[in-house]
């Protein structure tokens, strides 16, 4: 007997939360201020424990300081999240041979983004346009791209339901090389900079400290708007649903030889009558 390669094509549904880990916000993993995300995706099962996946995923991710310790900052965005990965999933146990197994995964994705915000008057502004620290005018501060690669990696679990519905839970963090997600990442520059390259909205946005009650309206020039050591993270959090589509697309030849196999058996069987 040959022993089966691959399970087959999986038709996968993730249904869940997206988050970020920035200058936003304080803590690397946190459900606060998560929003509601959704994908679907292919995997090919290459050997027992291995496969590949494909997937597109949808989410939304922001923050608020006036929701965390840096209330005086009065910085905020948000952004919704298109992604398109390719992974590899390693099992610890074969899935058609077990109810249950933990996996890992790692792989490549490219992603698109656009942090936004609202004015004092409600007024929505996408922040990549107005340079609010300089990012394409001020020397040594490039402007940040809004589509950029990232490597997803990550744990779940799967639990077999039936013999082609498993279900599942994942953590996906996805490894940034931008720290631009938020639109923060180094000091306030000189406000007449902003002020002459990106007009008088780019300068309201940039430093919104004088908004609150009691702040001050001094324009903190050179000091400390984010972290640039540390770049940007999202992740997606949920349930995942997979339903094998086929079971056979390696095992055609297998299949075959077993036929053969079959027939040649029949040909050698006794007589049920000897004379």
């Amino acid at each position: 007997m040959v022993a089966q390669v691959a399970q087959g094509i999986h038709l996968n549904f993730f249904f869940g939360m997206s988050n970020y880990s920035g200058d936003l916000q304080e803590k690397r993993f946190t459900f606060s201020q998560s929003h509601l995300a959704g994908g679907v995706g292919v995997s090919f099962d290459v050997a027992k424990q291995f496969s590949v996946r494909t997937a597109f995923k949808l989410g939304k991710v922001s923050a608020d300081d006036s929701k965390g310790r840096n209330a005086v900052r009065n910085l905020n965005f948000s952004t919704n999240i298109a992604e398109f990965s390719v992974d590899g999933q390693y099992f610890f146990k074969p899935l058609g041979q077990h109810p249950f197994t933990p996996y890992i995964f790692l792989g490549l994705a490219v992603y698109h983004f656009n942090p936004y915000t609202f004015d004092s008057t409600a007024k929505k502004y996408f922040l990549h346009p107005l340079g609010t620290e300089g990012e394409g005018y001020v020397p040594g501060r490039k402007e940040y791209k809004l589509t950029e690669l990232a490597i997803p990696m990550g744990a779940g679990v799967k639990l077999s339901m039936t013999e082609n519905l498993n279900v599942g839970f994942e953590i996906g963090i996805r490894r940034l090389f931008t720290d631009y997600l938020d639109d923060v990442s180094s000091t306030y520059v000189d406000p007449n900079t902003i002020l002459t390259n990106r007009g008088a909205k780019a300068l309201e946005l940039a430093y919104r400290g004088g908004e609150l009650k009691g702040g001050s309206q001094t324009y903190p020039t050179g000091h400390v708007r984010g972290n640039p050591i540390y770049k940007d993270w999202y992740y997606f959090t949920g349930l995942t649903l997979s339903y094998k589509l086929r079971n056979d697309l390696f095992n055609k030849s297998d299949d075959g030889a077993r036929k053969r196999k079959k027939g040649k058996l029949r040909q050698w069987d006794c007589p049920g009558r000897v004379l």
